[in-house]
């Protein structure tokens, strides 16, 4: 059986932190397991956590009345799920539902936020590593919305 400091410095989100921050991380986390069908977190709810997936795959989803659910996006291993315990008033967003068989370590977003404001620099590492994947999933979404909406065509066609 693996130690969580081992698991921890595996991921591949967090593989870039030093062994101190690391240290600080490992303060904060737990082994779930979610089965398929299963909501890691609802729209609307308190993000009490932050999800770094190791297995499975979890669809990141927005309930939109009279379609239903819509998958925006779907995350694997070696991706973490939820920043809303980053961003005041820390509810969630969006749905979250496992596909498969999911093991996540999850961290407990209030641990984090203490650790990032008694340790600056150990704050300022985790955001780096968070507004990185921020920045590559906002283009993602951008991506989609072209691929919805379309673009105009080069023939003078709108």
């Amino acid at each position: 059986m693996q130690s969580l400091e081992k698991i921890l410095s595996e991921h591949l989100f967090l593989k870039d932190l030093q062994q101190d921050h690391l240290e600080l991380i490992v303060g904060c986390a737990a082994n779930h397991r979610f089965n398929a069908g299963e909501f890691l977190f609802r729209e609307g709810e308190e993000a009490q956590q932050v999800y770094l997936v190791r297995r499975g795959h979890v669809a990141v989803e927005i309930y939109v009345p009279h379609r239903g659910a819509i998958n925006l996006q779907t995350v694997g291993s070696g991706e973490f799920l939820g920043w809303s315990w980053l961003i005041p008033p820390h509810y969630w967003h969006f749905d979250a539902l496992a596909l498969d068989l999911v093991r996540v370590i999850s961290l407990d977003a209030q641990c984090l936020r203490k650790k990032c404001e008694e340790d600056h620099s150990f704050g300022y590492q985790l955001i780096k590593c968070f507004a990185h994947v921020m920045e590559q999933r906002l283009h993602a979404a951008r991506l989609q919305l072209l691929d919805v909406y379309g673009v105009p065509s080069e023939k003078g066609g709108q």
